[in-house]
């Protein structure tokens, strides 16, 4: 559709790295709505450097999460605004969101619409990773009314034997085992093990609210040009 191009070509130009559009009619916590469009913003590479040199978070790797959060989320208001004045009803899910009844858990998964979405696939750590970007990639999700369809097919999970992030992590959250679409993030990932060891053990970054060296190793990503 032209306004779909339209759309997409605005949010490349306010610096989105990833854009794709999913079929969530099937899905069981769609809130009602049949479609998705997720947004990826790419985390810059300097943090990543700073977390593997300094065995952990620092505190420039934070504020530049939350700026980045920041902006998916105006993009992502954007977004909803341009679908609901084509007259579809939207919503936003924030780049970073928490439901009442489940801290772990969010209103609705961004990685699950991305993963439809052809973008990538869940790692074995739990977080999405790209071929272009691995896990250095964070998300916003638009949920509407606009019928909309994958652009990809789905990605083939490429984590493989690697088991890098399984031996990174401080907390001991990762499991090791490949990701199957549809099973529980518990299979793979023990969220509550990672939260609790960032806030004993970050305090001074954030509050203990980030880690991100599970990212930092990942092999995936490629690097950027010199």
């Amino acid at each position: 559709m032209e306004e779909l191009e339209k759309l997409k070509q605005i949010l490349w130009e306010k610096g989105a790295s990833l854009i794709g559009f999913s079929d969530i009619s099937e899905l069981p916590d769609n809130k009602g709505y049949i479609g998705a469009i997720t947004i990826g913003y790419k985390l810059l590479d300097e943090y990543f450097e700073q977390i593997n040199e300094n065995k952990g978070p620092t505190f420039e790797y934070f504020h530049h999460y939350r700026d980045v959060n920041t902006a998916l989320d105006q993009m992502a208001l954007f977004t909803a605004t341009y679908l609901d004045r084509l007259g579809y009803k939207s919503m936003t899910i924030a780049a970073s969101q928490s439901s009442n009844t489940d801290p772990y858990k969010g209103a609705f998964s961004h990685k699950t619409a991305a993963v439809l979405a052809g973008l990538g696939w869940i790692g074995k750590s739990g977080i999405f990773i790209s071929d272009e970007y691995g896990g250095r990639v964070r998300f916003a999700t638009v949920l509407t009314m606009m019928p909309l369809k994958a652009e990809k097919p789905i990605s083939e999970n490429k984590c493989g034997n690697c088991m890098l992030c399984f031996k990174a992590c401080p907390a001991g959250a990762i499991l090791g085992k490949n990701y199957v679409m549809g099973d529980a993030r518990e299979t793979i990932f023990d969220a509550e093990k990672c939260s609790s060891y960032m806030k004993k053990n970050y305090q001074n970054v954030g509050r203990g609210s980030v880690c991100g060296q599970c990212i930092a190793v990942c092999p995936k990503y490629k690097g950027s040009k010199s």
